[in-house]
């Protein structure tokens, strides 16, 4: 009896065993099919690893453009102040150009007599004149410089702002594909990661678009 007991009592734990054996192998096979299925996800991390560079390089040019946006119009605010004095300064030789021409014309004895007070006789009182003419042209073409660089640094800055504004929807296109590629992880909805994608594509073209132009 004792015999067929332990006989009967080996068998029993052979046969635990190979159930125990069984279930391990399901439980692998049953693993192995569940990460072969979800091998996908594999990219989807890889994927939103490239997005969130994309990303990073957006927020960094957009970061540049509002930079770019400060500097030209504070340039464009220095050559208007700039140009206003020079239009001043202009203004304040016509004055005086208008003042010796009135002299001259209407009282001829007083324009020699603040000739000779200039020391250089008559010839000086249209010299004087001839130099105020000289002094206006020179201090237009200054101000009508500085006024075109105004125009320039505000075109600039319009430009800058226009491109931060694009880099600025390519940046938020990032966000949105890569809540959507994190959802996707934790759903394990491959639908979500294809729309990941197709919203990063939109995002990179816009940075494209916005970087080339």
């Amino acid at each position: 009896m004792n015999d067929m007991d332990n006989v009967a009592g080996l068998d029993k734990e052979l046969a635990e065993l190979k159930g125990f054996i069984a279930e391990l192998k399901a439980d692998r096979a049953a693993q192995k099919e569940k990460e072969r299925r979800e091998a996908w996800t594999k990219y989807t991390s890889l994927s939103l690893v490239f997005i969130a560079v994309l990303a990073a390089v957006a927020t960094q040019r957009g970061g540049g453009y509002s930079s770019t946006v400060l500097v030209q119009l504070n340039k464009s605010t220095l050559y208007q102040a700039q140009a206003s004095d020079q239009w001043s300064f202009y203004q304040a030789k016509s004055i005086k150009q208008n003042l010796y021409e009135g002299l001259q014309e209407l009282a001829p004895r007083v324009a020699e007599v603040a000739a000779r007070d200039d020391s250089s006789g008559a010839g000086a009182f249209k010299a004087r004149i001839a130099k105020y003419e000289a002094e206006k042209a020179k201090i237009m073409a200054d101000a009508k410089q500085l006024e075109q660089q105004q125009k320039d640094a505000q075109a600039a800055a319009s430009t800058a702002a226009q491109h931060g504004g694009g880099m600025g929807k390519a940046i938020s296109l990032y966000q949105i594909a890569i809540a959507l590629g994190s959802i996707c992880l934790v759903t394990k909805k491959k639908s979500l990661w294809y729309l990941s994608l197709f919203v990063a594509a939109l995002g990179t073209a816009k940075l494209l678009q916005v970087w080339l132009s």
